[in-house]
């Protein structure tokens, strides 16, 4: 009988230490293969691992619990799914050390593998990602969700905008971030929209630091609370702006009596705040000099609130008051009688205010410039007849408006002539005769949504085409839209750049070829659900060499060869590309692979 041997003498620990000697990797190697006590005690102590084969990772992350790096670099067709098994159920428990990840070239990785990733790496501290053509912004939004990140590579990643950029940023602002920040001496402007790894505690190193900081903009920062506002507030008298829009669900007494102390402040938001009539009264006695104020989806604002603070405002430029939804005439009233100089009025939703109260507005305001009344049930024609008294209107919201019609839109486009944007979205009781009356008279219209506005027709398109002007119009699911209103639009509208015709279901190829003729500046188009066939598109897109950005979506009557040679033909130019999801395992994989390595982001509905 043969005697023990004497490694079963050495303890896991000595073991270890004994590793830790060896750094030659064929001596490592060598290591591994002494026998299976070795093999596990090298798969506790290693903490970096490259993998040179895909189908293999599962495995080996099974075995290399402590790993701290994993290089997948020589792995190039990792996708998806591998990561779904490595990085998932049994895997678990490595993730959590993980600190570095190097996907170099990892082409086949989208936005859902890559969020997995770093959900399942709460440690996770650097990624490479360079040449990954194919990552856009979206992939972008998945890395951003890496909390802990201090080092991101992305070398030759060509897909990714401003966008991207903006959203793994806002990721990566920490307190300490703010420590670095507070010893900029002349800046001016702070905006940290959405950074959620921000509190209270960073915010106090702004308190000695900054001392020319005019404006702060903490909107959205989850973490941020009163006292860490109070903080900036305190040190910096000479504060112009202030935004903490869905900061805190409350605005306490403390902070609004702070505001005393800023006495060239001329901007607050406080969006998504609960507030009370004493909170109100609170600002206005202590904000004199107001030319802007947020108070959209503020849950408490009433018409006393409202009379108090512009009471003492008389200055005051723009009022946000989106979603307040207790606000009535009574408020109208107010404003039209304290805010003479009012050039922006927002009033979406606020569905309790009638004629009455735009009338006070009307004359009252004559220097209004932009006036939001989406989804306000109260507004009818009566009331656009007195609102047309602002003269001076250029931009106009009355989407959702049901009780408007052509005898409103009259008024309109005979006294506004300097518009400039007019959203109609939905306004079922608007027809040929009110397009008629705003062509004639807003001639430097830019911006027109018609969608679901059901009753116009090829007469109405005719009176549209007398805009030179108009560069973005909207006229999804108008039914009774044909070939020759869209051509007739196509070829008086030269300056159309932005056209949305999703769900026209009369927009077929013929109405296609009078866009691919006159239309030469067209830059976005939306032809979805439309019955329009290989020919029609490609036709359309061959002809528009300015396109770049284009949603096709549901074209039933295109074939899969039809959408190959249109997108081989634009691939050159186009940026966005809309399809439907199952064309991701239809279309070739080469042509999808030129389209993003040209820089265009493909969206899969």
């Amino acid at each position: 009988m043969s005697s023990p041997s004497i490694l079963f003498l050495f303890t896991e620990d000595l073991l270890l230490k004994i590793l830790d000697k060896i750094t030659d990797t064929p001596d490592r190697k060598t290591w591994r293969l002494v026998c299976k006590d070795f093999l596990r005690v090298e798969s506790v102590h290693r903490k970096s691992l490259r993998v040179f084969r895909d189908e293999s990772l599962p495995g080996l992350l099974r075995r290399y619990e402590a790993i701290e790096l994993l290089d997948l670099s020589f792995c190039p067709r990792i996708d998806d799914c591998t990561v779904a098994l490595a990085f998932g159920g049994e895997s678990s428990g490595w993730t959590r050390r993980l600190r570095s990840l190097v996907l170099c070239r990892a082409t086949g990785l989208r936005s859902a593998g890559l969020e997995l990733v770093v959900r399942s790496c709460p440690c996770l501290e650097e990624i490479d990602v360079s040449y990954c053509c194919r990552f856009g912004d979206r992939e972008a939004s998945a890395l951003s969700l890496a909390k802990g990140l201090r080092n991101l590579k992305l070398d030759k990643c060509l897909g990714i905008t401003d966008v991207g950029l903006a959203k793994i940023a806002v990721g990566c602002v920490t307190n300490k971030s703010l420590q670095s920040i507070a010893s900029l001496l002349k800046l001016e402007v702070l905006s940290m929209v959405g950074c959620s790894f921000v509190d209270d505690d960073g915010l106090q190193f702004l308190r000695t630091g900054n001392p020319s900081l005019k404006s702060i903009d903490v909107s959205r920062c989850d973490s941020v609370g009163s006292s860490g506002l109070i903080s900036v507030i305190s040190e910096h008298k000479g504060l112009l702006q202030i935004s903490a829009g869905y900061c805190f669900p409350e605005l306490g007494t403390p902070i609004l009596r702070r505001l005393k102390d800023l006495k060239v402040l001329n901007s607050i938001r406080i969006d998504g705040a609960r507030v009370s009539d004493l909170g109100i009264q609170i600002i206005s006695v202590n904000c004199k000099h107001l030319i802007e104020i947020g108070l959209s989806k503020c849950i408490g604002v009433t018409d006393v609130a409202i009379a108090d603070l512009v009471s003492d405002n008389a200055n005051l430029k723009t009022l946000d008051l989106t979603c307040c939804h207790s606000i009535t005439d009574v408020a109208l009233s107010a404003i039209g009688d304290s805010c003479k100089k009012l050039i922006c009025l927002k009033l979406e939703s606020c569905s309790l205010i009638t004629e009455k109260g735009l009338d006070r507005l009307g004359s009252s305001c004559s220097q209004l410039e932009e006036l939001d009344l989406t989804d306000c049930s109260g507004v009818n024609d009566t009331g656009l007849k007195y609102l047309s008294r602002c003269a001076e209107l250029v931009y106009l919201k009355l989407g959702l408006c049901a009780n408007i019609s052509d005898k409103g839109l009259i008024h309109i486009g005979s006294n506004c002539p300097k518009l400039h944007e007019l959203d109609l979205y939905r306004c079922t009781g608007i027809g040929d005769d009110g397009l008629a009356a705003i062509s004639s008279g807003c001639k430097k219209l830019k911006k027109l949504n018609l969608s679901y506005c059901i009753h116009v027709t090829d007469r109405g398109m005719k009176h549209i085409s007398s805009l030179e002007e108009l560069w973005d119009l909207e006229m999804r699911r108008l039914v009774n839209i044909t070939s020759t209103g869209l051509t007739v639009v196509a070829a008086g509208c030269k300056s159309l750049a932005v056209l949305d015709l999703k769900q026209c279901p009369n927009i077929n190829d013929s109405c296609l070829w009078g866009l691919a003729q006159y239309s030469r500046n067209l830059r976005q188009i939306n032809v979805s659900y439309c019955p329009v066939s290989d020919v029609g598109l490609c036709m359309l897109m061959g002809n528009l060499r300015c396109l770049q950005d284009a949603k096709l979506v549901l074209l039933t009557h295109v074939s899969l060869e039809g959408f190959e040679l249109v997108l081989r033909a634009s691939c050159d130019r186009l940026k966005k590309v809309k399809l439907l999801g199952t064309l991701r395992y239809l279309l070739s994989p080469e042509l999808l692979q030129t389209l993003q390595a040209r820089g265009c982001k493909i969206r899969w509905d």
